[in-house]
């Protein structure tokens, strides 16, 4: 068998040590080959209202002792409002958002930080790492809001508070800043709609599919006539 010097064994053995220990130092923070932990992770978060859902898709960076809002978070730069990926909302109907309409899809969130004063971007292009690519051509829509201050938060987090048969205002929370933005929905228009699409199904063959649909709209006092 063939054997390789001492001097060249040793030389090979050491650069397969640090190579060792390369590779352990970059998969110990995150790997874009390998399923592993990641410092910020990912959270999803699903609120119906009416027969709207709508999906918050994020990663939850975490304070860790540091300086968050006019330094580790710019103010007056785009954000992507969450960490790693693109934080995104879908909304499976058309909403509004602060009153504002925004048609049904998934869209990036994005948000300009203030010290007395947010926005809050909607982009048609919700599949970009960060907002390093962000295009302000891309909005589908931008609001401001005021942000609030609230109790101390380790870990950015989204809710859904103040939840109606109509609306739920959003928030982001992260350190002592929470930001919301107000969701509205048109639910009796989407419920007339779509029970038109069902009663043209399966449903339309079966007695109780008529009469769930009549109820309801008896119940919500709307469109007696067709009730």
């Amino acid at each position: 068998m063939f054997k390789l010097p001492r001097f060249k064994l040793f030389v090979r053995v050491l650069l397969v040590i640090e190579g060792l220990l390369l590779f352990g130092s970059a998969a110990s923070a995150q790997s874009a080959v390998l399923n592993l932990p990641r410092p910020s992770q990912q959270a999803v978060l699903t609120q119906r209202i009416g027969i709207t859902d709508i999906t918050i898709n994020y990663h939850r960076p975490l304070v860790n002792k540091r300086t968050v809002w006019g330094g580790l978070v710019p103010y007056g730069q785009v954000w992507r409002a969450g960490a790693n990926e693109n934080t995104t909302i879908d909304f499976t109907d058309a909403v509004t958002i602060e009153g504002q309409p925004l048609p049904k899809g998934t869209y990036g969130l994005h948000m300009i930080p203030g010290e007395n004063e947010w926005t809050v971007i909607f982009s048609k292009n919700s599949t970009s790492w960060g907002s390093f690519t962000y295009d302000q051509a891309e909005d589908a829509l931008r609001v401001t809001v005021k942000p609030q201050t609230t109790d101390f938060n380790e870990a950015l987090s989204y809710d859904f508070d103040d939840i109606g048969s109509d609306s739920s205002v959003i928030r982001l929370r992260w350190e002592k800043v929470a930001v919301p933005f107000k969701v509205g929905v048109n639910t009796h228009e989407i419920v007339t709609q779509n029970l038109q699409h069902q009663l043209r199904g399966l449903a339309q063959y079966t007695w109780d599919g008529w009469d769930d649909a009549a109820n309801y709209l008896l119940q919500e006092k709307i469109d007696f006539d067709e009730a």
